[in-house]
């Protein structure tokens, strides 16, 4: 028996992107809530370095109205069941016009999973050759920005790269000594 019974459940807002849904929920010790989901398909976190040089992104990220710098990343709306690989592949090479000769993979993560059901699938491309960007209407600000893996260790240490998801993929591909 599942910790949290979903008594009912209601799309209260919707669109390309998202899902956010309430559910009326029922607790093992019988006692009820409710519980706000968002669903969003699972992304593709691109970790792309030749040599020592590692290829990020910057843009404007209008929630917290800062240009950020982070890992080429994303996902499609419109296929959410796309092979992960491929995924990665078309978003390094739509970010950066970047297309690799190998794509390692590093592994799975949750975003937030207390209150988001998306993942990110995490790869290290190596072999890198430039070609032109694909950028979406919604990436128009994106700036390609090359700098060392010991600068971009040293601005995650200093707390200038605040996305998480970027934050893990370069820890978790340490760890496993991929980079």
């Amino acid at each position: 028996m599942a910790d949290i019974k979903t008594l009912d459940t209601k799309v209260v807002y919707e669109n390309k992107w998202l899902r956010v849904r309430e559910d009326k929920i029922q607790r093992s010790s019988g006692n009820e809530g409710i519980y706000g989901v968002v669903e969003k398909p699972d992304f593709a976190i691109i970790l792309p370095i030749e040599g020592d040089t590692v290829y990020m992104v910057e843009q404007y990220r209008y929630t917290i109205k800062e240009r950020q710098l982070e890992l080429p990343q994303g996902a499609w709306e419109s296929n959410p069941d796309v092979d992960p690989v491929e995924l990665a592949k078309g978003e390094l090479k739509e970010e950066t016009g970047l297309t690799a000769d190998s794509m390692e993979y590093v592994g799975f993560q949750y975003l937030a999973y207390g209150f988001c059901n998306q993942g990110y699938h995490i790869y290290v491309a190596k072999g890198l050759t430039q070609g032109a960007q694909k950028l979406d209407v919604e990436e128009e600000d994106l700036r390609v920005v090359s700098l060392s893996l010991n600068e971009l260790k040293e601005k995650i240490k200093r707390g200038e790269i605040k996305d998480a998801s970027t934050c893990n993929a370069v820890g978790l591909a340490m760890l496993k000594g991929i980079i």
